[in-house]
Order: structure tokens, then C-alpha cells, then sequence
């Protein structure tokens, strides 16, 4: 029972592979870019033209085929090019030579299926060479009836009416144009290229033209910018020299703020002193009032010719000190000068700075002078007041006791006096006196006698006498006290 189960398996099975083998070999379809011509017996369709033809034509979709019977082939429907190369003559006669594309294919009803498959079905390669030979001879007519400045001007009319003129043609041939494309238009004679050259003149007379204003306006632009940039630049020079000078003015005010502080410091240290001379003339004053008898008569005659001195030393450096700044000062502004003619063209502004700055030194260095120069006036006029009320006082104790005044002056100065009068012998080598030891006493006598004489002297000019009359006295003096004693060399 098995075995009889295996053997109808297996027969079913072969059967299936037979039936399977045999569908495939009646059965065809066809693909969406062919279309089926089937010829043979019984190959008719309901088509009344496919009818009349005596062959059926299936196209998207399948069929079966009696092998043996009926016979099946294949027809292409996809789209084919051709390359087109024309050599003609225009209307104007002259040759050219046409290259274009043409993109052509089966038409996709019944009829233009029948009438491809009865021209092409066995030889479809043969299809470019038919479609080429064709339009060849429609391009040669049509453009004989044209100019180039058509075909050039014009080439969409030139491809409408070749397809136009072809039409008929190609719907015998059952083929349909897809596009036609007139790529290239060229002449041995050079028509095209002289034909173009006015307008290319003109062209690039008009683009040098635009290139020309493009320039100018390009160069006007730069220069422009130039400007502007020089005038942003200037702006900022003159916005840095505005500040330097500023910081050069306060740098200035602030080295001369030393300097400034200490003349200051200084002319109050004369005023102070001032007044200390002021204090002491006044105390000198009531010293010399107090004690004119005393020896202050002396010493304030020294300092009345210390003072002398010292106020003509004062004032020769007062001089000196005046000449020094005078010349510091010419020669600071001859090289503040010569600076600023040097400066001047390149940066006036910088130059104006420095000489604000340099007037202000200039300012504050007058000011310091004249404080200077204030405080020393002072301070000589203080001195000059002291020592006229020394000479005064030292005068008005000459005027009211002279004699107090001399006689201290000569027991101040005794001991020099009588010295001076001994070197009256100095040079006597050898000197025999006659009256003995009364003879020497009259001898020292009348040495010292003269220093009466000269004080009988100091006395009439003191009194207001005239040195004639004194000379005289002192004379009449020498008289009176001569003695008989002589030296003997």
C-alpha cells in the first residue's frame, strides 16, 4: 500500500514538472518597453487592423504560444539616437555643414507597432541608418530655402519644419521623433565667424568701455578711501598731539612744582630772616644807645665793613646768578626755537605742544627768578638797613663823645702804639746819649709824642678842621718837644 502511495507521489510530481516545463515553453510576456508579435495559427485579436494584418501584437502583458504552431518575437519600444551630419548649401549659396541628434522610438499604438514590425522586426539595427538617410534629405531641402542668419537666428523653425516635412514619413515608418537638436552650424568660407565679428566689436568695444568706467569708478573709489584714510589718520594725530601736550603741560607744571615750592620755601626763609635782621638792627640800635662807651663802637665797625663785604659779594653772585639765568634762558629759547623751525612742517601740532609746554618752563622759571630775585632784594635792603643804622649809631656816639671814643680806641691799641714808636730805633746801630738815663726817658717821650700828634689829628678832622691846620698843629707839636739828644751812626 506504501509503495503504491511513493509511486502516485512521484507521478503527480513529474506530472507537475511537466506541466510546469510546458507553461513555460507556450507561455511568453512581454516586457513594458517591447511589444509581442505573434504570427501563425489562430494568431488574431479582436483588433479589427491586427485582424487584417494576420499577426497579433501583445504589449504589457502575457500570452500563450502554440510551439510548433505559432511563433513569437519581440519588437523594442525604448527610445534610440542618431547622430546627424549634414553637408548643404544656404540660400545665399554658401556651403555649410549641419551636425545635430535626433532621439526617436516605436509608437506605442497598434498601428505604428504593425507598420515597425513589418519594416524593422528583423533587421531593428537598421532603424539609425533609415532615420539618418531621411532627415538628411529634409535638412538639404529646408535649408537651401534658408539664410544662415536663419539658421543661426532661427534654429527652432528649422527643427519644426523638419519635423514637419518628415512627419508623414515617419508615422508610415511607425516611429515617432522624440527631439530633434541642431547641435552645430559650421561653413568652410568663414560667413559665421565674419558675421559675428561686428557684433563682437561692438561687444568688446563695450566691455572695454565698462571696463574703462569699472576702473575709473574702482580708482575713484581708492582715492576715496585713500582720503578717508588719511583723514582718519590725520584725526588721530591731531587727537594724539592734543593729548601729548596735555600730558607734556602737566609733566612741565609738575617739574617745575619742585623748583616753584622751594623759591617759595626760600622767600619765606628770607622774609624770616628778614625779620631777624630787622630784630637785631633794632637790638644793635639799643645796644649802641645803651653802652656807646664801650668797645660795641669797635666791633660795630668791623661789622659795618664785614657787611660791606659781604653785601658786595652778595651782590656780584646776585649778578652772576642774574647773568647765568639770563643766558640759560637765550639759550633755552634759541633751542626751543630751533626745535620748533625743525618741527614745524611735519608735526605743527606737536610743535605748538612743546612750545605751550616750554612757555609754561619758560613761566615758571621767570617766577622762580623773580622770587628769587625778591627774596635777595629783600635781604640786601634788610642788610643795607642794619648797616646804615650801625653807621648811624656808631656816628651819633662819635658826635656826642668823641673823646671817650678815642681814648678807649687808644687804650684799646696802646701796646701797637708804643711798638710803632720804638721801631724809630730799630735802625740805629750805635747811638751814645749825653744826659744818661734822663736822656732815654726824653728820647721815649718824644716817640710817643707823636702819637699824640696823631691823635691832635684825629681830633680836628673829627671837629671839622681842614688837614692843613692839623698838619700845623702837629708840626708846632714836633717843635715844642724837640730834644737836644742825637743819634750817632
Amino acid at each position: 500500500m506504501s509503495s503504491e502511495i511513493v509511486v502516485v507521489g512521484g507521478v503527480a510530481i513529474v506530472a507537475l514538472i511537466v506541466l510546469i516545463m510546458l507553461f513555460k515553453a507556450i507561455w511568453r510576456v512581454a516586457e513594458p518597453n517591447e511589444a509581442l508579435i505573434i504570427s501563425g495559427l489562430g494568431a488574431h485579436t479582436r483588433n479589427e487592423l491586427a485582424d487584417s494584418l494576420g499577426f497579433k501584437i501583445v504589449t504589457g502583458k502575457g500570452t500563450a504560444v502554440l510551439p510548433g504552431f505559432q511563433t513569437s518575437r519581440r519588437l523594442r519600444l525604448d527610445s534610440r539616437a542618431t547622430n546627424l551630419q549634414v553637408n548643404c548649401v544656404t540660400q545665399q549659396g554658401i556651403p555649410v555643414q549641419v551636425r545635430g541628434v535626433i532621439i526617436y522610438k516605436v509608437g506605442d499604438d497598434f498601428s505604428s507597432i504593425a507598420n515597425a514590425a513589418r519594416r524593422f522586426l528583423d533587421q531593428q539595427d537598421s532603424m539609425n541608418g533609415a532615420i539618418h538617410e531621411l532627415f538628411t534629405g529634409h535638412l538639404r531641402s529646408i535649408i537651401g530655402n534658408l539664410t544662415v542668419e536663419d539658421l543661426i537666428l532661427n534654429r527652432e523653425r528649422l527643427t519644426s519644419e523638419t519635423r514637419s516635412s518628415a512627419a508623414d514619413e515617419m508615422s508610415k515608418l511607425g516611429l515617432v521623433v522624440d527631439s530633434l537638436q541642431i547641435q552645430e552650424i559650421e561653413d568652410e568660407t568663414g560667413y559665421i565667424t565674419n558675421l559675428g565679428k561686428p557684433h563682437a566689436a561692438k561687444i568688446a568695444a563695450s566691455a572695454r568701455i565698462a571696463e574703462a568706467q569699472r576702473d575709473q569708478e574702482a580708482t575713484e573709489a581708492e582715492q576715496i578711501a585713500a582720503a578717508n584714510k588719511a583723514a582718519a589718520w590725520r584725526d588721530a594725530q591731531i587727537k594724539q598731539a592734543s593729548y601729548q601736550a596735555e600730558i607734556d603741560e602737566a609733566q612741565a607744571r609738575s617739574r617745575q612744582s619742585g623748583p616753584l615750592s622751594e623759591a617759595t620755601a626760600r622767600q619765606e626763609v628770607v622774609v624770616q630772616e628778614t625779620r631777624t635782621a630787622e630784630l637785631e638792627a633794632q637790638l644793635s640800635e639799643q645796644r649802641l644807645q645803651s653802652q656807646v662807651r664801650k668797645p660795641a663802637d669797635a666791633k660795630a665797625y668791623e661789622t659795618v665793613t664785614l657787611s660791606q663785604a659781604e653785601r658786595d659779594a652778595r651782590i656780584a653772585q646776585a649778578e652772576a646768578e642774574a647773568k647765568e639765568t639770563e643766558l640759560r634762558a637765550v639759550a633755552q629759547a634759541s633751542q626751543v626755537k630751533q626745535a620748533a623751525a625743525a618741527d614745524a612742517e611735519s608735526v605743527r601740532l606737536r610743535g605748538e605742544a612743546a612750545a605751550a609746554a616750554t612757555r609754561a618752563t619758560g613761566l615758571s622759571e621767570a617766577e622762580a627768578a623773580k622770587a628769587r630775585g625778591l627774596a635777595e632784594a629783600e635781604a640786601a635792603k634788610a642788610r643795607g638797613l642794619a648797616e646804615a643804622e650801625a653807621i648811624r649809631a656808631r656816628s651819633e656816639a662819635l658826635r656826642e663823645n668823641q673823646e671817650a671814643v678815642i681814648a678807649q680806641q687808644l687804650a684799646e691799641n696802646w701796646p701797637q702804639i708804643v711798638e710803632a714808636g720804638a721801631k724809630a730805633f730799630g735802625n740805629v746801630d750805635h747811638m751814645v746819649v749825653l744826659n744818661g738815663a734822663q736822656g732815654i726817658e726824653e728820647m721815649l717821650a718824644k716817640a710817643l709824642t707823636l702819637g699824640g700828634t696823631g691823635l691832635g689829628l684825629a681830633r680836628t678832622l673829627l671837629a671839622g678842621g681842614s688837614p692843613a691846620t692839623a698838619s700845623q698843629q702837629e708840626s708846632a707839636s714836633v717843635n715844642g718837644a724837640e730834644h737836644p739828644v742825637k743819634p750817632i751812626a
